[in-house]
């Protein structure tokens, strides 16, 4: 196998309960042109073994090993290095395909054969016990974006619907990696679309598809706050920043864009402000305080805010509404009702979150 149509690239961590629902999903596959790279990334548990088992069952599978833990970022660049496909796709090791998805994508292709093509998909939400709770669609609209201005006028409204920052629903063309230069950069949080922002700033085509073959999980492990990251608002108002950059870079930062773009960072804020409350967050009432203080100060708020709107959550229309008149006492007491229901009722939390 010299050049296969599809190279997925797995990343695999302390995923031994998963990896291997994960591959045959990958070789249960209609469309047989692909070469599955597994990148085991210093896994402590079985992973390792596994995966070269797995491989030892199919010849278009291959394993690399990091001898020490390296993180997403590099492990998905090792995979990126060794891709020989003409299209490169970034799949988790603990989530699963539909079989016909290589399928579908390579239809659009040969229709449209464009530098970028995104998948809808469906959100898994498993309780503390491990158990498949409820699930969510997220289906994009259908589109064959073959102009320039088409392509980078659907960008905001495809972060809009949360499908612009994931990595795990693109397939991209590997010949525009290499030409850009391009890598996953070490970044908590954001490197899928610090990277997707990269990928997409010269680009000249896309194909979005209107299926959620993608099956993605959302695992509580214990509750939702399980996972603290002390840098989240910094990290999050990068986003912002860089998304905002690029409308400004293509000429497309409209009131409507800012809007989204507003009501998104108020969403990143709140967030941010519910994490103060954590006691990981090591934050007393005075700290969250100069915290809003500061938000408030910031020139990326003072140039989006006043301008987001929020679609139908009543919830964030409230919190934009407190982040609008710049009141502490209403961010800070706002942020604490959210932890308080995001700690005791974590499955509750993320529907309200999901608009459900």
């Amino acid at each position: 196998m010299n050049k296969p149509f599809f190279s997925v690239v797995m990343p695999a961590y302390g995923v031994e309960k998963y990896l291997e629902k994960a591959v045959k999903s990958i070789e249960a596959q209609t469309f047989s042109d692909w070469e599955l790279l597994i990148v085991e990334d210093g896994s402590p548990d079985r992973t390792g073994e596994l995966a070269e088992e797995l491989a030892k069952e199919n010849d278009r599978i291959r394993v690399f090993h990091h001898e020490k833990n390296r993180g997403l970022s590099p492990a998905r660049n090792t995979g990126m290095s060794h891709a020989k496909g003409q299209y490169i796709w970034f799949m988790d090791p603990d989530d699963w395909v539909e079989a016909d998805v290589l399928q579908k994508v390579y239809d659009a292709l040969w229709e449209n054969p464009a530098e970028l093509t995104i998948i809808g998909h469906t959100e898994e939400y498993y309780d503390r016990d491990g158990k498949l709770s409820y699930t969510h669609e997220i289906c994009p609209k259908r589109q064959y974006l073959s102009g320039q201005q088409k392509m980078r006028e659907q960008v905001i409204r495809l972060e809009q619907e949360t499908i612009y920052g994931y990595a795990w629903n693109k397939f991209y063309s590997l010949e525009h990696i290499r030409r850009e230069g391009l890598q996953y950069e070490t970044v908590r949080l954001i490197e899928d679309i610090v990277f997707n922002i990269q990928f997409c700033n010269d680009i000249k085509s896309m194909n979005v598809l209107d299926i959620v073959p993608y099956h993605y999980a959302k695992r509580m492990e214990g509750s939702l706050t399980t996972k603290f990251v002390p840098d989240y608002y910094p990290l999050h108002r990068r986003r912002i920043a860089m998304l905002y950059e690029q409308q400004q870079l293509w000429h497309t930062d409209t009131e409507e864009t800012c809007a989204i773009l507003g009501s998104l960072y108020g969403r990143y804020i709140l967030s941010a402000l519910e994490r103060n409350c954590d006691k990981r967050a090591e934050m007393n009432h005075r700290d969250r305080k100069a915290f809003c203080k500061t938000v408030f100060a910031d020139r990326l708020f003072v140039k989006l805010m006043p301008k987001a709107r929020a679609r139908d959550s009543k919830a964030l229309k409230f919190a934009l509404f407190c982040m609008k008149r710049k009141s502490v006492f209403l961010c800070t007491t706002l942020a604490r009702a959210v932890h308080i229901i995001r700690s005791g009722l974590p499955i509750v939390y993320s529907k309200v979150k999901s608009n459900r």
